[in-house]
């Protein structure tokens, strides 16, 4: 009997858009320990020759004080760069950040919430 291989789902998935003025990074799962590294090459890896890097991280649902640090340290390295580092967040995020003072860093943007019936 064959056994059954169990795939592991990733904790955090990303996909790239750029237009002329901006590149948009869409992050799905978890900014956690296991994933701080993972999130900071590939942002860090936009940041050259960028002026402003969009932070979509309405689909990520949790960030733990690894995260936390990871985006201080990537905001650091764009502001360095003269990139402007912008987020979308949910209000879970937005709230994190604001807890912890770090809203202040950031431009949070906010997606709308989804129209009721």
């Amino acid at each position: 009997m064959a056994a059954n291989p169990v795939v592991p789902v990733p904790e955090l998935l990303f996909e790239t858009g750029t237009t002329e003025t901006e590149t948009t990074l869409h992050c799905t799962g978890k900014i956690v320990s296991s994933t701080a590294a993972q999130f900071r090459d590939a942002v860090k890896n936009l940041i050259p020759g960028k002026k402003i890097i969009t932070l979509d991280l309405s689909g990520v649902s949790y960030v733990d004080s690894s995260g936390l640090g990871t985006l201080v340290g990537i905001w650091v390295s764009a502001n360095r760069e003269g990139c402007e580092l912008k987020l979308v967040s949910s209000d879970r995020i937005k709230e994190l950040l604001r807890l912890t003072n770090l809203d202040k860093l950031f431009a949070t943007s906010r997606l709308p919430d989804p129209p009721s019936f």
